[in-house]
């Protein structure tokens, strides 16, 4: 009888992980981390996006540390992190300061051409709060398929910018929790409307921070219907033996 294990908390399921580097075209070193499927090649590839380095955000935020931790063998991803400049995490800490998601435009630039270098299939950007904004404002200058929005608070990114996702054969998809401190469902949709090909997801009862296995379950099965479908629903158990 095959033995499983529960797929929740901080659990690592196989995948190759590498210690990257990413530099930026102003002269900044990244530090990063590429998740990739152990023993296939991926047939997608998350570029993520952090939420805000001032309010304790950077690449081990728990819903992109898990999806690094687990989607690489339950849905053949490669998964990409990177702390934008002046954000530390365990890795370390990537150069310069914090730039108000101004300078960040080379931060992502400099992801996407490692993803370009490395040959990385079909990138998508995958922003979480602050994430969204760099996704928003600078994924337009990207080969990207589209970009999955976790949170957006829609402070940084201008209803220009975000207008002109529309009539763009890029996809946009938009999770928003119920309970969000910034923009919740009801708002969100007014400020979408600009995107008429957006997809929307409301996700009940959820919050900006998406504490809890039941949400981390949900968002990464979103995240995977939208990039791989294949992969979907997840599975919730990993055979051991």
């Amino acid at each position: 009888m095959t033995k499983t294990v529960e797929i929740r908390g901080g659990i690592e399921l196989p995948g190759h992980r590498e210690h990257i580097e990413l530099y930026t075209a102003d002269g900044l070193t990244l530090v990063g981390e590429l998740a990739t499927p152990l023993d296939r090649p991926a047939v997608a590839t998350l570029v993520t996006l952090h939420p805000l380095p001032t309010g304790g955000g950077f690449m081990d935020s728990h819903i992109l540390r898990k999806a690094a931790a687990r989607l690489p063998a339950l849905a053949d991803l490669a998964v990409l992190r990177f702390n934008t400049r002046g954000t530390s995490s365990p890795r370390g800490q990537s150069e310069g300061a914090f730039g108000g998601g101004e300078t960040e435009r080379e931060d992502v630039a400099a992801a996407m051409a490692f993803v370009a270098q490395r040959e990385l299939p079909d990138p998508w950007l995958v922003g979480w709060s602050f994430g969204t904004e760099l996704a928003i404002k600078y994924g337009l200058d990207h080969p990207i398929r589209g970009a999955i929005l976790l949170s957006p608070p829609l402070h940084r990114a201008t209803d220009a910018e975000l207008a002109a996702w529309a009539g763009n054969e890029r996809a946009l998809v938009a999770i928003i929790p119920e309970h969000d401190d910034y923009l919740r469902p009801p708002e969100a949709k007014e400020r979408f409307a600009s995107v008429p090909h957006a997809h929307f997801i409301a996700v009940e009862g959820g919050k900006h921070l998406w504490i809890g296995e039941n949400l981390t379950r949900r968002i990464l099965d979103e995240i995977v219907s939208v990039v791989n479908p294949a992969a979907a629903p997840l599975p919730t158990e990993w055979p051991t033996a």
